[in-house]
């Protein structure tokens, strides 16, 4: 047996099988390259969702997280730590907010802007204990808890989880005349995502989200964004909403806010929401530790200079300028917004995934026939271009 063979048969005995990889072991990483445990390398055109989104190893990343290794990584929240105040400050002010609550993953962020959403309701809008009710959207995708998966639409992630957690309106992404019919005095908070990912980079319809937002202001109902995977520059600006010039009420991040290091989460929020917390009604022993929250800093830093913002929309526009002119005989659409795209193809994308592999190049499929493609903000256009070649090489 190869070395490959060796460790996916490990993998595959003993492991759940909660996920369906491509055949490849990664063994190694740098910028947006990866190498297999054979030596042979791939460019990453996924990014771990977003979670690379400044590259593998980037050095500032790297150097940031070393740093803080020599010094100390774990305190849990019984005591501050000099990484702490810094942090959420800097975060605060880079999503125009007061206030962040630090945890550690994705689906922990979202759970914990749920529970904020529900507490402000009570406590500030006044909603009959028992009674608030928060709109989700059909397409969905914000973790895998029992109470995330109770608003999926979603078999794979629902089915054979229930009884589901009450408190949920679900209806269909860019319906603003759903939303509406949907709202009532007990709403506490729309949940949305700017952009689908998962749901295979669904773009919402022009003016969407400014509805959602007026909808939200009329109604005294907070506008939650989920930016997990659209924001931190995925899309060619800081956060996903802002190509509408709207502004939520609360922000969710993860995935690149962890610089592909560790998980780093956080909702953030202004002090009239998050000030709703007192001690002891929330936590986390991992949550804005002095690892995470040094890493988070360097991460906001690069985001302050505007530069990947840039990159994300300037090769972003290429990219889908090349995405366009693919065969329409194969492809249905190609969907997304900077440096992120779901092509929408005739067949199944599973194929399509495998032959890239084989091309030495690495994207995963969502939903059987969407390819969904997000190379970290670092790839150079030249490699971009190289691995548009073996799309088109993959199609035909």
């Amino acid at each position: 047996m190869t070395p490959t063979e060796q460790l996916r048969a490990m993998s595959e005995e003993h492991s759940a099988h909660n996920y369906h990889p491509l055949p490849i072991v990664v063994a190694g990483a740098e910028g947006a390259w990866l190498t297999d445990v054979e030596g042979r390398r791939y460019l990453d055109m996924l990014a771990a969702y977003s979670a690379v989104n400044f590259g593998h190893r980037n050095p500032r990343l790297v150097a940031a997280a070393r740093r803080q290794l020599e010094r100390v990584t774990l305190v849990s929240r019984a005591f501050d730590h000099d990484q702490f105040g810094p942090f959420v400050t800097e975060l605060a002010e880079l999503c125009g907010k007061d206030m962040v609550l630090p945890m550690n993953s994705g689906a922990e962020a979202v759970e914990t802007a749920l529970k904020t959403a529900r507490k402000w309701g009570y406590e500030v809008k006044g909603v009959p204990a028992g009674e608030a009710n928060i709109i989700t959207f059909e397409g969905n995708f914000h973790g895998r808890t029992t109470t995330i998966v109770s608003f999926s639409t979603d078999p794979d992630a629902r089915d054979s989880y229930g009884p589901y957690t009450p408190g949920f309106r679900t209806v269909p992404y860019g319906d603003v005349d759903a939303l509406k019919s949907a709202m009532d005095a007990s709403t506490v908070g729309v949940l949305i995502e700017p952009i689908q990912g998962e749901a295979g980079v669904n773009v919402p319809p022009s003016g969407f989200l400014r509805a959602v937002r007026e909808l939200c202001t009329a109604n005294g109902t907070l506008m939650i964004a989920d930016e997990i995977q659209s924001g931190l520059g995925r899309t060619g600006t800081t956060f996903a909403v802002e190509h509408e010039d709207v502004v939520p009420d609360v922000y969710i991040l993860g995935k690149a806010l962890g610089g592909g290091i560790m998980p780093v989460s956080a909702v953030v929020a202004d002090r009239d929401v998050l000030g709703v917390f007192k001690p002891g009604q929330h936590g986390s022993t991992f949550g804005g530790n002095p690892l995470a929250c040094a890493i988070g800093r360097e991460v906001i830093a690069m985001l302050r200079t505007g530069e990947y913002q840039e990159r994300s929309r300037a090769l972003g526009a290429h990219m889908h300028e090349r995405l366009g002119r693919l065969d329409s005989g194969l492809v249905r659409e190609v969907r997304g917004r900077g440096l992120w795209a779901g092509v929408e193809l005739r067949g199944k994308a599973r194929p399509v995934s495998e032959r890239l592999m084989e091309l030495g190049v690495l994207a995963k499929e969502t939903h059987d026939t969407t390819l969904r493609l997000a190379p970290p903000l670092i790839v150079e256009r030249e490699d971009l271009d190289w691995a548009l070649d073996q799309l088109e090489n993959a199609l035909g």
